[in-house]
Formats: structure tokens, C-alpha cells, sequence
């Protein structure tokens, strides 16, 4: 029986039966799997800005999200910070870690409310020694990470300008969402999620670079803004600038 918590969300008895049946997760388990995953997980609302784990932090287990974001980012001695990647709802975050059994790589901070499953590294471990089809679909999802900060370090690091990755970020966000797009005179409608700040810190930039980027790509008629929604009014003309990044 579902009932509300005290952050708006609906919670249900355990939430982590939602990101099991979500594709990108643990799909097509048996319902023994399903079953020996479900007991060793522990189901919790965290607030906004709540931190799951930091960097450098030991290993302790991993989270799989229901709903909500999660921040993952990085600091360097002198204390700046690089956003690494945004996990959606359905997504295992601390994944790496829990495998390999070294100290997190990042800091994972709630973006919003959200509600996630904890599962402790030694029962998970156990769980993909049981089940093969689970440590299957773990190889998988690692696979997908491996690329995914491959494609990512590869353009931030051969990108020359704040507008290439910019551009390139604003492709990436729409290619996100191109399954369930909204058109808005004839372009590619996404959701700017983060604020300049984050946005700066995803991308190696300083806000004031992104602000003035952003404004320039409007002047260009490349995109429109209306609040945090965006449209890509000329997809061509934004690939052009994003080119030196698919080299």
C-alpha cells in the first residue's frame, strides 16, 4: 500500500522493486534473484543535499535509485570541483567501488528527494556469486561506465574552448532525452537540471564562462531559454562548434 513520506515522495513497501524492473538495471531475473536482492536491501528517503558517500570514503555498498538524482563529483588538492556524472532513477551508484573494493572515487550527493535501496558491499557480492544472470548484467553496467567516462575525459581533454564543450554538453543532454522529446518551434526541447554552477563544474568551465557561452549561443539563434527549459532551435549550427569534441 502506497502512502506519502514527509519530502512528497510516494513510497511503497520496498522501493527498490521499481529500479529492478527498469531496463537499464537488473532486468530479466529470476524471481529467486529478485527475491534474495530484495532481502538484503534497505529502503530510505534522502533529502536534498544529503551525501550517500565521499570521496576517498571506504567502500560500504552500493545505492540503487528509484527516483531522484544524484550528484557525482570530484575536488582536486586545491579544492576545485569536477561534476562527473548525474545518475538517474534506476541507476546503482558506488558500483565500481563495491566490485573492485577500493575507496569511492567521487562524492555522491542528492539532488533532490529521492528514494533509494542500500545494499552492503559483502551481501551484494554474495548475491552475484549466487546469481549469474545478476553478475551478468553488473559486467554490462560497468562496461556502459567504462565508456561512458571514456567519450567523457576524451572530449573535455581534447576540447579547446568553453563553447565546444558547452555545445557538446547541450548535444549530449538532448541525446538523453531524444526518446520522450517535446518540440518547441520545430527543435529539440531538454531540461537544464543544473545551474550554471553545476553545469560549469561538469563541463571544466567557470559559471561566468557558461553564463556568457549561453548567452552567445542565444544571440546566435542556436538555442532559446524559457526558465530551466531549452531548446536547440539550430542542432546543425550547435555541431559545428561541438566539432573539434567528436574528433
Amino acid at each position: 500500500m502506497a502512502m506519502r513520506t514527509r519530502y512528497g515522495l510516494q513510497a511503497v513497501e520496498n522501493c527498490l522493486t521499481r529500479p529492478l524492473l527498469h531496463d537499464k538495471v537488473f532486468s530479466n531475473l529470476s524471481g529467486r534473484a529478485v527475491e534474495d536482492l530484495l532481502e538484503i536491501s534497505s529502503a530510505a528517503t534522502y533529502e536534498k543535499g544529503a551525501v550517500l558517500f565521499t570521496e576517498g570514503g571506504e567502500s560500504r555498498g552500493v545505492f540503487v535509485l528509484g527516483n531522484g538524482r544524484v550528484k557525482l563529483s570530484a575536488r582536486s588538492a586545491s579544492g576545485k570541483s569536477l561534476i562527473l556524472r548525474i545518475s538517474e532513477p534506476g541507476e546503482v551508484v558506488g558500483l565500481p567501488s563495491a566490485i573492485s573494493g577500493k575507496p569511492y572515487a567521487a562524492t555522491a550527493e542528492v539532488l533532490e528527494a529521492t528514494q533509494a535501496s542500500f545494499i552492503p558491499r559483502d551481501a551484494f557480492l554474495d548475491f552475484l556469486r549466487r546469481h549469474g544472470e545478476a553478475s551478468l548484467k553488473v559486467a554490462e553496467i560497468l562496461s556502459d561506465i567504462y565508456h561512458a567516462t571514456y567519450q567523457e575525459v576524451r572530449y573535455l581533454g581534447l576540447t579547446s574552448s568553453a563553447a565546444e564543450k558547452l555545445a557538446r554538453f547541450i548535444l549530449d543532454l538532448a541525446g538523453v532525452q531524444e526518446r520522450s522529446p517535446e518540440r518547441e518551434h520545430g527543435g529539440q526541447r531538454v531540461t537544464l537540471t543544473l545551474t550554471h554552477e553545476e553545469i560549469a563544474e561538469r563541463i571544466g568551465a567557470s559559471r561566468e564562462t557558461v553564463t556568457r557561452v549561453l548567452a552567445s549561443f542565444r544571440r546566435k539563434r542556436l538555442v532559446e531559454t524559457h526558465g530551466s527549459s531549452l531548446s536547440v532551435t539550430n542542432q546543425a549550427g550547435l555541431e559545428k562548434i561541438a566539432h573539434t569534441a567528436k574528433k
